[in-house]
């Protein structure tokens, strides 16, 4: 196990796939790379998860891969984990790309030093769901129950692959699609049966959900002993029961809905020896990025000395 002030905890790239003036972040000079990753160093982080929504690894050319790992090292800055967004590999008009896609950002991420590629069911956000102020306030992407053997057979690949290479897959839970629910997810984990693949128990995707939810915690019981990678951020909830209404915003880990002193301490207890990515909505996200780590730091140190 690793020590509180050791413990990978990553930030996620959340710049976006555009530059400040319109170019694509995956075509843009690799100063503009340097200029983004050193606000992230600047901050302390020393671990990164480069998301595919913004420089997409297994996708750039080797020349681009050779001048962000120079970016990578001179910045100190290590990848712990890559997650691959909005591109599901059952997706039915590109998923063969993106099952392509997903094997090279393995190999990339295994050049990298990457222990974890996650990957999930998420696909392109709906109009409705662009327009509104948060994305999550509308609804999106079903999946189709008859892909879900296809989905089975396409992760239980990817597991193969990662595990060829010291590496393993999570699964992140996602509304609406085979890891919607902890229930839906221990299942799907269960039919893959992999020893490279896991779950990463993002139970903050569901708690924003305006739409009745179980509590944040029970969600997390279910789990958290299945959890390898995890992407973890906390949001306010309000509902009312009298008139069905529903409220939720994205805060630091410490003042959401969600108790992660309580979490966190329960998945340590469980054996979880995984990385974090903090992540987080809206605002500052480097800087809550920062708090975020601090406090998971704190509850691990904590933790530990009193075992």
């Amino acid at each position: 196990m690793y020590t509180a002030d050791g413990w990978p905890i990553a930030a996620k790239i959340s710049y976006g796939p555009y530059t400040e003036d319109g170019q694509l972040a995956a075509q843009a000079p690799a100063s503009v790379w340097r200029e983004q990753l050193t606000q992230v160093a600047e901050l302390g982080y020393r671990y990164i998860d480069p998301m595919d929504d913004w420089v997409p690894i297994g996708d750039i050319s080797d020349e681009r891969f050779a001048e962000l790992k120079e970016v990578l090292d001179d910045l100190d800055l290590r990848i712990i984990a890559i997650s691959i967004g909005r591109n599901s590999v059952i997706d039915t008009e590109r998923g063969d790309e993106n099952l392509a896609m997903v094997h090279r950002t393995i190999d990339r991420g295994a050049e990298l030093g990457a222990k974890f590629v996650n990957v999930g069911f998420l696909q392109e956000l709906y109009p409705a769901q662009k327009e509104a102020l948060w994305f999550w306030l509308a609804d999106g992407h079903h999946d189709d129950p008859a892909l879900y053997d296809k989905a089975v057979e396409r992760v239980r690949e990817l597991g193969e692959h990662a595990q060829s290479l010291g590496m393993q897959i999570s699964l992140e839970m996602y509304e609406d699609t085979f890891l919607g629910t902890p229930e839906g997810a221990v299942q799907f984990l269960k039919d893959i049966d992999h020893a490279a693949v896991g779950i990463n128990p993002d139970i903050g995707n569901l708690i924003r959900l305006h739409r009745p939810m179980p509590k944040g915690e029970d969600m997390y019981d279910i789990v958290l002993p299945y959890a390898n990678y995890w992407h973890i951020k906390n949001y306010i909830r309000d509902e009312d029961p009298a008139t069905g209404s529903y409220m939720s915003a994205p805060v630091p880990l410490k003042y959401g809905t969600i108790n992660y002193r309580a979490v966190i301490r329960k998945a340590l207890k469980l054996g979880y020896t995984g990385p974090f990515m903090v992540e987080h909505y809206g605002s500052d996200w480097l800087g809550v990025g920062v708090e975020n780590a601090e406090y998971i730091r704190d509850v691990i140190r904590s933790y530990l000395n009193n075992k």
